[in-house]
């Protein structure tokens, strides 16, 4: 019987193996998680770049570049008998069939996108809570090297929902979105003018700010009643 060609996901994970091999490739055998923690950072923001110019085909390349990331990652994690390919791929096809009940499961009227926001964020709460490494904080599982902005607009989003955030910062701006977006882009020049990183002064502040809102928070409990 003719023997089945590989598909290119099983040639793919070969070739990533024989490049990790004693005799392959000298520079990916000479890589490892934390050498390489950055490179797929990279990949993501190729990746935008090439969806916001409406091309297919790069998008296809930049997402190989990507996937790329991941089995590199997993080859390492074989080799060490941590995990492999396949145990990555079963967690999330556990993971995405436990967090869509009400597609794989019985739950019903959950049929608006708002509603599978709120049912997604009980479900990871329940998570965290029977994990190996729950989160005790609101404010926890915020990347830290995410850029600072958008870092700060997480921080924000789950400060106002366990109501930590001060008076000031609750309360909702009139402003425009060409306002906002025109006083941002004020704040870096005149930042750069002055041969501050702007990056850094808000990466800076949010940790700041944070600091504050993990305080107020166990205070908060700790006034709550047992």
């Amino acid at each position: 019987m003719k023997k089945k060609p590989k598909s290119a996901l099983e040639r793919l994970l070969a070739i990533m193996a024989r490049l990790r091999a004693p005799d392959g490739c000298p520079w990916d055998r000479a890589q490892n998680h934390r050498t390489l923690r950055f490179h797929a950072v990279e990949e993501v923001y190729e990746l935008l770049d090439a969806i916001e110019a409406g091309d297919d085909r790069e998008v296809a390349e930049e997402l190989g570049d990507l996937l790329l990331q991941i089995v590199f990652h997993t080859q390492m994690a074989r080799e060490r008998g941590a995990f492999d390919f396949e145990t990555v791929c079963r967690l999330l096809v556990e993971k995405l069939i436990r967090r869509h009940p009400h597609v794989f499961g019985g739950v019903r009227n959950v049929d608006t996108a708002q509603a599978v926001w709120a049912q997604w964020d009980q479900i990871k709460k329940a998570e965290e809570a029977g994990s190996r490494s729950p989160r005790p904080s609101t404010l926890d599982g915020i990347p830290r090297h995410l850029p600072a902005l958008l870092r700060a607009e997480k921080l924000v989003k789950k400060a106002r929902k366990a109501a930590l955030l001060s008076p000031e910062l609750a309360r909702r701006s009139r402003l425009a979105k060409r306002e906002v977006a025109r006083r941002l882009f004020a704040l870096a020049a005149h930042a750069q003018g002055r041969r501050w990183s702007a990056e850094e002064l808000l990466r800076a502040e949010a940790q700041r700010v944070e600091r504050q809102l993990r305080q107020k928070e166990r205070e908060r409990i700790g006034r709550d009643p047992a």
